[in-house]
């Protein structure tokens, strides 16, 4: 049988994910080698295809590559999909963007955002990593500095380490085709408040970071006790507040008028946008400026959810990324 027809008949579509096992080089146009691959969703032992036999499958110009590493730091096995820009050449100035939470990177619908981007010409070639959180997400997401009240975010800095000492040369080794010209930190809710986190205390790695519904709420005591004060207990603000001023950086924040409804200081505005505006001032406060450095979206029907962070990623993309019109 045809192997197109084999495929045709086991992958039922064009969502199979790729998985490529070899040295990357440039070959037709790519910047890797498609010549030995493993599909994932094959249950038989096919081995070798080439592009000629892939692009009825997935004709698109984003491949997605899933990965698996070993982290000494947080001792787990961690999931990684990167999103190929496939028609970036060695010589592209190609970027790189970690996300967050990249296990909702599917539902969220990073690929066909990319593609349409591409297909479009709106934004440059970025490799795209979407690093899949584990059991411990709400020990390994925080501040690295300090825990919350409930000792949440305790593992914060061994999940930064992770990033800095392991993955980052791990995708450097991996993908030394390309000579990333900027990286970029990317998160939703606990997952935006460990890219920021990231970004600002490593300045000298990362130049950008896209922060959606961030939970900058987190905080070293409970609200309701007597002596809270949003201006020495909001745990992020501080760690802005304490820091130093990063000539390059540049963030962007997405809110929306739906992400909760709690307003801890009846000022009619919900306490996520407040968090937001107010860590906004802290930057501010550093030297950043507001359209220069940093930019705001807020979403009059935004909700704290993967539908409104879907909406978002092409203006965050075209923002970070975008070609001149």
């Amino acid at each position: 049988m045809r192997l197109d027809r084999i495929l045709k008949r086991r992958i039922g579509g064009s969502s199979a994910k790729f998985i490529f096992s070899i040295p990357y080089k440039q070959i037709n146009k790519l910047p890797f080698d498609v010549a030995s691959i493993r599909l994932i969703k094959l249950q038989f032992p096919i081995r070798r295809l080439i592009f000629e036999t892939m692009q009825p499958v997935n004709p698109a110009n984003v491949l997605i590559e899933t990965v698996s590493i070993r982290s000494a730091f947080l001792d787990r096995q961690i999931t990684i999909d990167f999103y190929l820009p496939v028609k970036a050449s060695a010589n592209d100035g190609v970027d790189l963007l970690l996300i967050n939470d990249g296990q909702n990177l599917d539902e969220l619908g990073l690929s066909k955002i990319l593609q349409k981007l591409y297909h479009e010409n709106l934004v440059r070639p970025l490799l795209c990593v979407g690093i899949h959180t584990g059991a411990q997400r709400k020990m390994e997401y925080g501040v690295s500095s300090t825990a919350d009240y409930l000792g949440r975010g305790a593992r914060a800095g061994h999940y930064t380490s992770f990033i800095i000492q392991e993955l980052l040369p791990y995708i450097t080794k991996k993908f030394s085709m390309w000579d990333f010209r900027r990286k970029a930190f990317s998160g939703f809710s606990l997952g935006a408040l460990m890219a920021l986190d990231i970004v600002w205390n490593y300045p000298k790695d990362f130049a950008i970071a896209g922060l959606f519904s961030g939970s900058f709420w987190w905080r070293s005591i409970d609200q309701t006790e007597v002596h809270y004060d949003d201006d020495l207990h909001r745990i992020i603000h501080q760690e802005i507040r304490n820091g130093k001023y990063a000539p390059g950086l540049k963030f962007f924040f997405q809110c929306g008028n739906m992400d909760e409804t709690m307003d801890r200081n009846n000022n009619g505005i919900i306490d996520s946008i407040d968090d937001t505006l107010d860590l906004i001032r802290e930057l501010e406060g550093k030297g950043y400026r507001k359209e220069r450095d940093i930019k705001y979206l807020e979403m009059s029907d935004g909700k704290h959810d993967i539908a409104t962070w879907s909406r978002a990623m092409p203006i965050f993309l075209k923002w970070g990324w975008g070609r001149a019109e």
